[in-house]
């Protein structure tokens, strides 16, 4: 099993460019399902969740393939005139290894009238329930029945409803929004997720022959159409890549810029960064740091967008671990997103949790250790403290990391890392 060796001390300055954010693409992908075109997506992260996804509409009987002249193109093909038909299960093996494999369900349910999904799996941070995506589809006018671990929904058409959701939930607003473009008549999400990957998703659903109206608010209007037609689209940059880097920059003192974003997206991420006494500058498509010795702390409280997003804050976490005084960060998003404290306090950090709120005091070092990931940011984490601790630090299960970002220890590196992979 591969682990991530890093010796610790090295301040990083450089630039890197950020890869194609990784649950932009899943959407991206299962919307594939929604046409009989070929639909190509670009600048594609190639990370493990991805290889999933590509399994997972292959069983469903939609195979797709890499540009031979672009490693981050992907190609999904479409049935055209040699009638593939789509099998409707997404297997269990497969489902199980990532909860949005469950964005499958809406389109499959669209097209065929029936999709068969296995309750999904994932990181183990906390109740994910899917029960959000199923009012949704039942407000449409879906039959939902559980048997044997597979959700099954059938419809022999779905109507266009009012769909209003109970919490904030970005891949229950994109199943439902999904199904929708399908549906007869209008449909409209209230309480619907703000996050850009909703937006992205819609600018891609419209760019294929969709109509939906107000991505990116609350509320979320999809008037149904006949059918739709393939497109190409850039996949819009990682905005947790982007702030994970600009994190690895700050914690080791150093300065980094990553460029291909849209600074916009991340005034969350960034404000807190500045709040801990980093210098940001914001280009039109790139964002750089600069540190400004070991920062001090602050209060963090995670939000759905736009608020601080949860997938910041392991983080966030190891870069207040050595700044001058005390930090809280209350998670109120995941109930056991924690489970990289004690790995953290493995390595010198001085954090106790209580509840929902972890209290950080800020340390004068930390010393390298062997630490386990146990979950995708969690073990980015854990490589950030890696980065600035004493000594060598060794990050095992790191197939965590490969989930979700794309050759991380080489971007590291370009930066000044002395950090390596091992099988």
């Amino acid at each position: 099993m591969d682990r991530i060796i890093v010796r610790g001390g090295n301040r990083l300055e450089g630039s890197v460019r950020a890869s194609g954010s990784k649950n932009a693409t899943l959407a991206l992908m299962a919307a594939a399902l929604l046409t009989d075109d070929e639909v190509v997506l670009r600048n594609v992260p190639r990370v493990r969740d991805v290889a999933t996804m590509r399994q997972i509409l292959a069983a469903l009987g939609v195979p797709s393939d890499w540009e031979p002249d672009d490693e981050h193109a992907l190609r999904i093909a479409g049935r055209g005139d040699r009638g593939r038909p789509i099998h409707p299960e997404a297997p269990y093996d497969l489902v199980r290894q990532m909860r949005a494999s469950f964005l499958v369900l809406g389109p499959l349910l669209a097209r065929c009238g029936i999709g068969r999904v296995s309750e999904p799996g994932g990181c183990a941070i906390g109740v994910r329930p899917v029960d959000q995506h199923l009012k949704g589809l039942e407000a449409l006018g879906a039959k939902i029945r559980l048997d044997h671990g597979y959700v099954e929904a059938t419809a022999s058409h779905l109507e266009g409803a009012r769909v209003n959701f109970d919490i904030t939930t970005v891949n229950g607003t994109q199943n439902v929004m999904m199904a929708a473009t399908l549906a007869r008549g209008r449909t409209e999400i209230e309480n619907a997720a703000r996050e850009p990957e909703v937006t992205e998703l819609a600018t891609v659903l419209n760019a294929m022959g969709a109509d939906v109206r107000g991505a990116g608010s609350d509320h979320i209007e999809i008037d149904g159409v006949a059918s739709l037609h393939g497109t190409e689209h850039d996949v819009w940059a990682d905005r947790i890549e982007v702030g994970t880097l600009l994190a690895a920059g700050m914690i080791t003192g150093g300065s980094v810029s990553v460029t291909g974003v849209a600074p916009a997206l991340l005034d969350a991420t960034l404000e807190k960064l500045r709040e801990t006494g980093a210098g940001i500058d914001v280009q039109a498509d790139a964002v750089t740091v600069r540190a400004g010795g070991r920062g001090h702390g602050v209060k963090a409280v995670t939000a759905p967008y736009p608020g601080f997003p949860t997938d910041m804050q392991a983080q966030l976490m190891a870069v207040l671990a050595l700044a001058d005084g005390s930090s809280t960060i209350t998670e109120t998003v995941f109930e056991h997103r924690f489970m990289h404290v004690p790995e953290l306090v493995r390595l010198g950090a001085d954090i106790t949790v209580d509840g929902r709120t972890a209290h950080v005091r800020g340390v004068g070092a930390l010393s390298g250790a062997p630490v386990m990931a146990t979950d995708l940011r969690a073990s980015a984490g854990l490589l950030l403290a890696g980065l600035a601790a004493d000594g060598e630090t060794v990050v095992n299960r790191v197939y965590h990391i490969d989930r979700g970002y794309e050759r991380i220890e080489e971007k590291l590196r370009r930066l000044g890392a002395d950090i390596r992979r091992e099988g």
